[in-house]
């Protein structure tokens, strides 16, 4: 399409953007489901309008132009006339929709491009290293770096220095950052690489050459330390671009001489950016090492110095950081210990060695010492600050193993080859500190603004808030990602092994390889938390160097707790009391305290009660332990800081007060005889214990067991001191006077229920007589006692002093059951059986009721009303049993029968008892068998039944489970086994399936022996059974009568018969056992069969006759007779096979092999085969080689003379061959075949002979042409027609039809590959053509069989466009001079078609003319630039179509400004006048001359040829913009060198013009000899002979390069094909094996079919109601068959709501439903679909009733559903909603009846409700009512079938979707290898040794060619002399063609247009 041009768009298969003057559209076609699912390409020229674009749309994708549908864009926006241009841009992805709301039916893929802007590289530093954990993240830029040299060094075999300098000296330049090591360096290419973002190890490949090309991982070592950091291409740059501003790379590899450097500055590509250059570009400086010339820049003066140290290395990598950031610089000076002690941390392993900076005792030489990272800092006026970050002994990890007690290695594997090495260490407690190290970064000991006393507040747990791991990547740290805990290191949410804070006492780092993901800057891994605490990842223990399989939660827990009881040293609080708050306390601090009795600390143990001294206090305490405080909520024993005691001060009698102090205080040297001695000497004379004694016996002891009621005697009490003496009152009168004392008496019983006081007294002294209590008698419960004494104070009863207690007695005791005097029956074990033992419990209770036992012997006695019993023995002691029960006698039946036990045991109160008990049978003991007698005699092949009965040891029938009798039979093989089984009853009857002896002819004695397999103790029971022969039927005998001999046809004969005849007399006898004949009656005859025939005559079954046999008509046909006799006893058949024979000839028989169809001019390619038959068509043997002569053949325009006969003599047929006809019509030939008397017939088609010819169909003559108007549609569709030599259509389908054209005509659609159809027929389609105006041919040919086709060669006249705008034509007066701030003169514009007509009726807002001042950057117009409209059409003006600029004004300014006028084509496309470069308009109203010249090559030459006339110039008007040049003719004896090249030089000469127009150069050969020339003329003949023959060899290579491309096109669409399939197949969970595909796929299709079917056969829900027969298209069918319901639930209690609906046959018109009416005379229910009112139907879209406005009004319980939601219809979608609609309305289902009421009683709030279902059969109606039988669904069985069936299993369609994909698929492998066979043979025949010598020849040509053109002076590359070059240098060059034209005329004719 021109770039002009107004038609629609072309279509191409190509992607990219748009080429000049197109835009690229992809075009996704999504109406329908079924659409393709790829997109179409369409080229939309720059003048397209919207019309255009759509009949494009329609043309492409074949749809009818009247169609509606909407083109929108991936945002849903239509495209429309209006924004048409402004929406299809160049790449734009559309949509073809129905509507521009309809849904995707399925995916697209829209396009996108996208460039980054260079701030992608120069800033990724500042989004990627952003500030994190309160660190600044500039350390961790360094670090990327040093990941560099660490990489680049992993070689060296020696040290690996690594520097980074600070150069902050600004006498030797402005601040730079340096970083230097002695690596293996980059070569240039390498460093080219370096610079490439996101350029990874793993992606340089190929075109990339890089020091990690062929990466190998390295193989593991400890930790993962193998130097592999520098990865993804990406760090290095984001950290050069985070520190500053520029970045010089300076490299060195070991291998090369030159030293290369690259320079990226974020200056550079800025400059770039601005300069329109491509920014992602640069220069690699290469220079000699120390070779600093190229640095010129004062601020860069350091690098001389640093330059000039590269002498001294082999190999090395220089990172110069200039530009730095400010504030980096001030960190980097001010924080220089605390960012080098990071690097230290970071780098930590590297530095130290796989077992990190322990405490070495030597120096070790290990693999990690030769690393040396030095940082040096330099700064004006102050000495160099240099660091090794080996020195550095305060980084964390250094801190961390050196605190640590002991460490727990482990290792975690994640799942694929993600390995995790972890190290946990433990920091113990001393005393008074932890030795957990502190990071200045995660401060742990927060201060609490009330600590005012350190004794209250716990201390923070060691670790803090930092998580236990930190990680490691290779050896190298992950700043930002730490992982807190694992589920077995965690502190657990109850106690475990050891306390809660020993959990904060670790510390742990990971170590990965890299199998696990990190951002590109190293800070935070990606995924490695996540895989860690994945389920599937095994941790494992590593002990000395080992892997143990082990439980890492136990074997964690068992190390934590052996470091806490090895390493911790804390006081230890035991014998925990409880918790308690303190309200002498503050508020803040009053609790929870935790109390104890008890601490362990440093090795001592300090109790409650213990006395003790304090220290540090005044005045000093002495006293004993009262408890231990613990701030905290405790539980039990703990390991804990800090904490309390409370001392209650010693005497008590003295100091009656406690005093609380820190633990610390207590006075740990003190002995406690110093202490104890001390309070000793206040204690003397204090009551200190009582003296009790029993002056009338029945004395206490202590812890005495009583039996119950046992008396207490009295007791005499005495109150005694320290020195024994006996007290009443207190001592002395220091004490505030004397007090009484009193002494209480308590008896406190102990019960679960608590403790309880029973007796309880107080006696005071008598004064002359001591404390008394008097005797006591009744303590009768059972239970423990104690009898208490205790000391208290007259008056206030209490029994403290001091809080000092009084003295006090307890004395424990046990009330014991009583001896026996009664019992009672325990739990008994039933069943009790006959004969078996069984035990009695007995419980036995004293006179209290106490449960008692059993000491002395005793004889109990058993007795039962018709029982015998007996018993074992009877167990003394708790559990008293009367062992061994035995109970003999008759019982009823096997349910058994009930008795009464008495049981009596002599010597108690109470000495007998009556036990209820049901005795069942016994165990089996015998068998009893019925008929008693021994020998029984029954008939061979019957059965024989026994009564069995199975009896206990008492004679009772007894049953058991698994009683199963057995009888077995023997003396004959193949006997029976009889089974019953007598489990239930105990007796039952024995049989089974008849005895059968085969052979036998006389009586015979058999066995039967009758047991029980399960029972072995019961005896079995033997029978003799005497056997007679059967009377029954045993054999069956055929004969056949002939005459009155009868011949015996044995089982399996073979009996030969004529073909169709029949067999007659046939007999047969019968005989049975004993081999006497039986005679054959009705009963028998009714029992037997024969095959042949199913009517046989009784009559004659019962004389032995059996039907005739007919024999088969064909030889083929064995006919297999059988006789059979089956009754009760026995099956018997008696078989044998009538094998028919020919009969006498009858018919000739003609047989075609092979194809009936006969390609005109060709032999049929199969056989006739002829034969001699008899009347049925068996083959009979007539044939002789003498038969031949008697063969005669006839036939329509039969070519007889290609005929061959020959005789067949296996087959003993005729074969003829050759049968062609003479060319005609094709159609139906008959062929006559005649033999002797007989003849057939046979019938072959006559198709149409190969292609060979390509005819127009419905196209005009040919031989004229055909106008047409450039740009438009041909009148006439192409449609070609293959057709054979003789003009016959020839139906061959897929020949591929193309058009052979010119290259400048243009016919669109274009590029569309063309196939025949099965006529034969291709319609190419309605073209619209756009050629230069003139004649044009073009020719259509075909490729048939590798074979070129001609066709009619079709004559186009274009003619031009007179609607199509070309140009804009300018008129103004030329003279005019133009003054600032004036006037410009008038302009006068029109638009040109062309036809170079002037075109009107133009709307003059669509001409416009803009001004602008001109500048460098062309002479486009600026979007500032000025626009003027045209002015109103005045009445002198021209005709239409001229449009005038007047009195438009002149700007102020003097400049050179530009004028353009512009044409609105359309909304995209402009057409704007043309400029000169001063911009003075050029058109066809310029006037002048052209001056013809010849010149020769060299300046000097004067001597060169005249024109006629002998002049040097001639001149030719110039008119309209172009001059004819005609009669150019050279002078007779002209002067010139012979065979010289010489050049016309055309000079135009135009006064409009203010510039020289550059001039055209024609050269031509000059000859002055006839000789030569008649020379020249053969030499040019013979070039012309070898230009066809060339042109000739080049079409051939030509056509086949066409058709090798086609192919492999096809070879290409093939596998997309397949591709696609493969890739739906792979969604359907489907993989295709690339080898032994077909086997696979027919496997595949096998097993998925197989799979289907078996599916459709399982059973499932149908309806047993049988349907209405469709008597014709109005008949739906019966309601209940419409439609089908899946889930069962709903399936039944819809059937049930619709029963009285479901009989009702549908139908759609009211007169099929009156048909119906009356045939069941008004018996059947109808429902005419056309008398629905359908205004009333619901709308199936419509949301439940909960649902208002589109928001859930309240959540209802039950999944409510509509019920006619639940339907499938498998046919008639549209008729069964508007059925089911109308039956069902808004019906809801639910749950149940609960859910149900509950939606109802909300839904009235807001609405009607409708009626309602649930899933359990029950019915609200839409009124609201419920219950009753009539609104409860009956089971599903109750329906007799009146229900909706069940649909196919999705799980089938979804298998009918695979299979049919797999068919696809095994279609689309099919073609792939068909195509690809197809391509590998054209390939082959390309390299044919034909073709070779074809291309050969061609090659020779060529070189012929070469030398005549050279003979004759052509010389097409030949350039012109230095004198001629300038001025021509950009002149055309005609075409070789042209030249020699010229040459051999002698004559010019041109036409310059400017």
């Amino acid at each position: 399409m021109a770039a002009a041009g107004g038609g629609g768009p072309s279509v191409g298969t190509g992607e990219g953007g748009g080429g000049d003057g197109y835009r690229t559209v992809y075009l996704f076609d999504r109406r329908e489901k079924e659409s393709e699912l790829g997109d179409r390409v369409l080229k939309v020229g720059e003048g397209s309008d919207y019309a255009g674009f759509r009949a494009s749309v329609c043309q492409t994708l074949g749809i009818s132009p009247e169609e509606k549908f909407v083109i929108t864009t991936t945002s849903r926006k239509e495209v429309t006339c209006d924004n048409f241009d402004e929406t299809v841009k160049d790449g734009v992805t559309l949509y073809l929709l129905q509507s521009v709301n309809q849904l995707l039916q399925t995916a697209t893929k829209e396009r996108i491009d996208f460039l980054p802007h260079y701030d992608t590289l120069v800033k990724s530093g500042m989004y990627e290293y952003y500030a994190s954990e309160g660190q600044n993240p500039l350390p961790f830029a360094l670090a990327e770096l040093i990941d560099n040299s660490l990489s680049a060094t992993s070689r060296n075999t020696g040290i690996r220095r690594i520097q980074i300098k600070l150069h902050f000296d600004e006498t030797q330049g402005k601040p730079a950052v340096a970083v230097i090591d002695n690596g293996r360096g980059m070569t240039s290419k390498q460093l080219n690489n370096w610079a490439v973002y996101r350029l990874s190890k793993f992606t340089r490949q190929g075109d990339f050459e890089s020091d990690h090309s062929g990466y190998v991982r390295p193989v593991p070592v400890p930790r993962s330390l193998n130097s592999d950091i520098s990865y993804f291409g990406v760090g290095g740059k984001q950290a050069v671009f985070f520190v500053g501003q520029s970045a010089r790379m300076i490299s060195k590899p070991a291998d090369s001489q030159d030293v290369h450097e690259l320079v990226l500055s974020k200056e550079d590509f800025e400059k770039k950016e601005k300069n329109k250059e491509a920014i992602y570009s640069g220069y690699i400086q290469n220079r000699k090492p120390s070779d600093s010339v190229h640095i010129t820049n004062d601020d860069e003066r350091f690098l001389h110095h640093l330059i000039s140290e590269e002498n001294e290395k082999d190999s090395f990598t220089a990172v110069v950081i200039t530009g730095v950031q400010p504030e980096h610089i001030q960190y980097l000076k001010n924080y220089f210990p605390l960012w080098t002690r990071q690097l230290a941390h970071i780098y930590h392993y590297y530095i130290h060695g796989p077992k990190g900076n322990e405490k070495r005792t030597s120096k070790e030489v290990g693999p990690f010492n030769n690393i040396d990272i030095e940082i040096s800092m330099f700064e004006k006026g102050k000495a160099p600050k240099i660091v090794n970050l080996r020195e550095i002994q305060d980084d964390m990890q250094t801190l961390y193993i050196n605190t640590a007690a002991d460490s727990f290695e482990f290792k975690a594997h994640v799942e694929g080859d993600g390995v995790v090495e972890g190290i946990i260490r433990y920091h113990p407690f001393l005393y008074d500190r932890e030795t957990y190290p502190d990071d200045p970064c995660f401060p742990s000991k927060l201060k609490d603004e009330d600590d005012d006393d350190d004794c209250f507040i716990l201390e923070k747990a060691a670790r803090g808030k930092r998580p236990i791991f930190e990680c490691f990547w290779n050896g190298r740290l992950i700043p930002y990602t730490s992982v807190e805990d694992f589920d077995w290191c965690t502190p657990p949410k109850k106690r475990g092994l050891a306390p809660i804070e020993c959990y904060n006492r670790i510390s742990g780092a990971l170590f990965t390889n890299d199998k696990f993901q990190v951002s590109t800057n190293k800070l935070t891994f990606m995924d490695l938390e996540l895989k860690l605490k994945d389920k599937n990842t095994l941790f494992t223990r590593i002990l000395n160097g080992q892997e143990q399989r082990m439980k890492i939660d136990r074997e964690f827990a068992l190390w934590l707790k052996d470091c806490h009881e090895k390493y911790d040293k804390q006081i230890k609080f035991t014998l925990f009391k409880g918790i308690i708050t303190r309200p002498d306390l503050p508020s803040k601090k009053q609790g929870p305290w935790a109390t104890y009795s008890a601490i362990e600390w440093d090795g001592k143990i300090y109790k409650a009660g213990q006395l003790v001294k304090t220290i540090k206090t005044l005045p000093l305490f002495y006293g004993s332990i009262v408890k231990f405080f613990l701030y905290g909520d405790h539980d039990g024993e703990v390991y804990a800081t800090g904490g309390e005691v409370q001392i209650a001060m010693e005497p008590q009698a003295l100091y009656d007060e406690t005093r609380t102090v820190p633990i610390a205080k207590l006075d740990r040297t003190v002995a406690e005889k110093t202490v104890k001695k001390y309070v000793e000497d206040e204690m003397a004379r204090l009551p200190d214990r009582l003296s009790v004694t029993w002056p009338e016996g029945d004395e206490l002891l202590p812890n005495e067991v009583r039996p119950a009621g046992t008396p207490i005697g009295a007791l005499r009490i005495e109150i005694l001191n320290k020195k024994g003496e006996a007290m009443q009152k207190l001592p002395g009168t220091s004490h505030g006077g004397s007090k009484k004392l009193l002494v209480e008496l308590k008896v406190i019983l102990h019960s679960s229920s608590g403790n309880k006081e029973i007796i309880s007294h107080i006696s005071q002294h008598g004064g002359k007589w001591p404390y008394w209590f008097k005797k006591m008698e009744n303590i009768q419960k059972l239970g423990n006692y104690t009898l208490k004494l205790q000391v208290v104070l007259n008056e206030s009863n209490a029994d403290t002093y001091a809080g000092r207690p009084l003295p006090s007695k307890a004395i424990k005791f046990s009330v014991k059951e009583g001896k026996p005097e009664k019992f009672s029956f325990g739990l008994l074990d039933p069943p009790f059986r006959v004969g078996v033992p069984f035990n009695i419990p007995l419980e036995f209770q004293d006179e209290f009721g106490h449960t008692s036992q059993l000491i002395n012997d005793i004889q109990p006695v058993l007795e039962a009303s018709g029982l015998s019993l007996h018993y074992e023995e009877i167990t003394k002691g708790p559990n008293c049993v009367i062992r061994g029960v035995t109970a003999k006698g008759p019982v009823n039946s096997c349910q058994g029968k009930n008795f009464n036990l008495k049981v009596i045991l002599p010597g108690l109160k109470e000495d007998s008892q009556i036990l209820k008990i049901r005795l069942l049978p016994g165990p089996p003991r015998r068998l009893k068998v019925k008929p008693d007698s021994e020998i029984l005699v029954i008939e061979n092949g019957t059965a024989f039944p026994f009564q069995v009965e199975v009896l206990d040891e008492s004679d009772n029938v007894t049953a058991q489970p698994k009683l199963i009798v057995h009888c077995k039979f023997l003396g004959a093989p193949n006997l029976p086994v009889y089974v019953v089984d007598c489990s239930s009853s105990g007796t039952s009857i024995l049989s089974g399936s008849a005895i059968q002896v085969q052979n036998i002819k006389k009586d015979q004695t058999l066995k039967a022996k009758i047991e029980i397999p399960s029972c072995k103790d019961v005896a079995p029971v033997e029978k003799t059974i005497k056997l007679l022969p059967s009377s029954h039927v045993a054999r069956l005998q055929i004969f056949s009568v002939e005459g009155q001999k009868a011949i015996q046809i044995k089982h399996q004969d073979e009996v030969n018969w004529i073909a169709g005849d029949i067999m007659h007399n046939l007999i047969f006898q019968m005989y049975d056992e004993g081999e006497r004949e039986i005679h054959i009656t009705s009963a028998l005859a009714e029992k037997i069969k024969v095959n042949w025939t199913p009517e046989i005559n009784k009559e004659h079954l019962l004389q032995g006759l059996l039907p005739d046999v007919q024999v088969p008509t064909s030889v083929k046909d064995m006919r297999y007779c059988q006789v059979s006799f089956q009754d009760d006893h026995v099956s018997l058949e008696s078989a044998f096979t009538v094998r028919p024979l020919p009969d006498e000839p009858k018919h000739l028989k003609c047989e075609l092999k092979g194809g009936k169809t006969v390609q005109m001019g060709q032999e049929l390619q199969g056989e006739i085969v002829i034969i001699v038959t008899d009347q049925y068509g068996n083959q009979i043997q007539a044939f002789s080689p003498s038969s031949l002569s008697a063969l005669g053949i006839a036939g329509i325009g039969l070519d007889s003379s290609r005929l061959k006969t020959t005789f067949q003599e296996n087959t003993q047929s005729i074969s003829v061959r050759g049968v062609k006809f003479i060319p005609g019509p094709p159609g139906n030939k008959d062929l006559c075949f005649t033999w002797r008397e007989f003849s057939d017939f046979i019938r072959v088609q006559l198709i149409s002979g190969p292609p060979a010819k390509l005819l127009l169909i419905d196209w005009p003559e040919l031989k004229e042409s055909i106008p047409v108007i450039n740009g438009r549609e041909l009148q006439h569709p192409l449609i070609v027609q293959l057709c054979d030599q003789w003009d016959n259509p020839a139906p061959v389908p897929q020949v591929k039809i193309s058009l052979i054209k010119a290259n400048y005509l243009k016919l669109t659609p274009s590029n569309q590959q063309h196939k025949t159809d099965e006529r034969g027929k291709a319609n190419l389609g309605v073209f619209s053509v756009y050629a230069p105006r003139g004649e044009h041919t073009i020719q259509i040919k075909a490729v048939y069989n590798k074979t070129t086709i001609e066709g009619p060669i079709i004559k186009l006249m274009i003619l031009p466009d007179p609607e199509k705008p070309i140009r804009l034509n300018v008129k103004y007066d030329k003279d005019a001079s133009f003054l600032a701030g004036g006037v410009f003169t008038d302009f006068m514009i029109t638009v040109i078609s062309e036809d170079d007509s002037i075109i009107k009726n133009i709307n003059p807002a669509r001409i416009t003319m803009k001004m602008w001042k001109l500048s460098n950057s062309g002479s486009r117009p600026p979007a500032n630039a000025e626009t003027f409209s045209c002015n109103k059409i005045k009445d002198n003006d021209k005709e239409d179509g001229c449009f005038y600029f007047r009195d438009k004004a002149i700007p102020n300014k003097v400049g050179t400004y530009c004028i353009q006028f512009g044409f609105m084509m359309d909304k995209a496309n402009i057409l704007n006048s043309e400029q000169d470069d001063y911009n003075n308009y050029t058109g066809i109203d310029l006037v002048g001359t052209v001056i013809a010249t010849i010149k020769g090559s060299n300046e000097e030459d004067n001597d060169t040829p005249l024109f006629i006339g002998k002049v040097r110039t001639l001149e030719f008007p110039f008119v309209k913009g172009s001059a004819e040049i005609t009669s150019l003719v050279l002078a007779e004896n002209s002067p010139g060198r012979d065979s010289t090249e010489y050049f016309i030089i055309f000079e135009p000469r135009l006064p409009a013009l203010s510039r020289k127009l550059e001039s055209y150069i024609l050269p031509f050969m000059f000859y002055n000899d006839v000789k030569k020339q008649q020379q020249m003329a053969e030499l040019t003949k013979e070039k012309d002979q070898l230009s066809k023959s060339i042109i000739m060899y080049r079409s051939l290579f030509e056509a086949s390069k066409q058709l090798l491309d086609e192919m492999k096109c096809q070879v290409e669409e093939a596998k997309l094909k397949e591709a696609q399939l493969r890739n739906e197949l792979k969604a359907h969970n489907i993989d295709i094996p690339t080898t032994q595909q077909m086997p696979h796929i027919e496997a595949l299709l096998k097993r998925k079919t197989s799979e289907q079917e078996e599916l459709r056969k399982k059973p499932r829900r149908s309806c047993t109601l049988p349907n209405y027969t469709k008597g014709s298209g109005d008949v739906l069918g019966k309601i209940a068959h419409l439609a089908q319901i899946e889930d069962d639930r709903a399936a039944m209690v819809i059937s049930w709501h619709l029963a009285s609906d479901m009989d009702c046959v549908v139908t759609l018109t009211t007169d099929a439903a009156r048909r119906i009416y009356d045939e069941t005379q008004g018996r059947q229910q109808v429902l005419p679909l056309d008398s629905i009112y359908k205004k009333t139907l619901p709308d199936w879209k419509r949301p439940l009733p909960h649902y208002r406005n589109g928001k859930l009004y309240f959540k209802p319980v039950g999944d409510p559903v509509f019920a006619r939601d639940l339907l499938t219809f498998p046919d008639n979608v549209e008729h069964c909603e508007t059925v089911f609609g109308m039956l069902l309305g808004d019906t809801i289902i639910l749950d149940n009846l609960d859910a149900a009421n509950h939606y109802r009683k909300e839904v009235v709030k807001i609405t009607h409700c409708p009626t309602l279902l649930t899933r359990d059969g029950d019915r609200i109606r839409s009124n609201g009512k419920f219950g009753g039988l009539q609104n409860k669904a009956p089971p599903m069985d109750k329906l007799r079938g009146m229900v909706f069936g069940a649909p196919i299993p999705k799980q089938c369609l979804i298998l009918g979707e695979q299979i049919d994909l797999l068919q696809q698929y095994r279609t689309a492998v099919c073609k792939l290898g068909a195509v690809n066979d197809d391509l590998n043979g054209q390939l082959e025949y390309l390299h044919t040794p034909d073709m070779k010598k074809k291309k050969q020849e061609l090659d020779e040509q060529e070189k012929n060619l070469k030398l005549i053109e050279q003979k004759l002076g052509m010389t097409p590359t030949r350039k012109c002399s230095d004198s001629l070059r300038h001025p021509m240098a950009d002149c055309p060059i005609p075409p070789k063609r042209m030249r020699r034209d010229t040459t051999r005329q002698n004559r010019i004719i041109t036409k310059t247009d400017v």
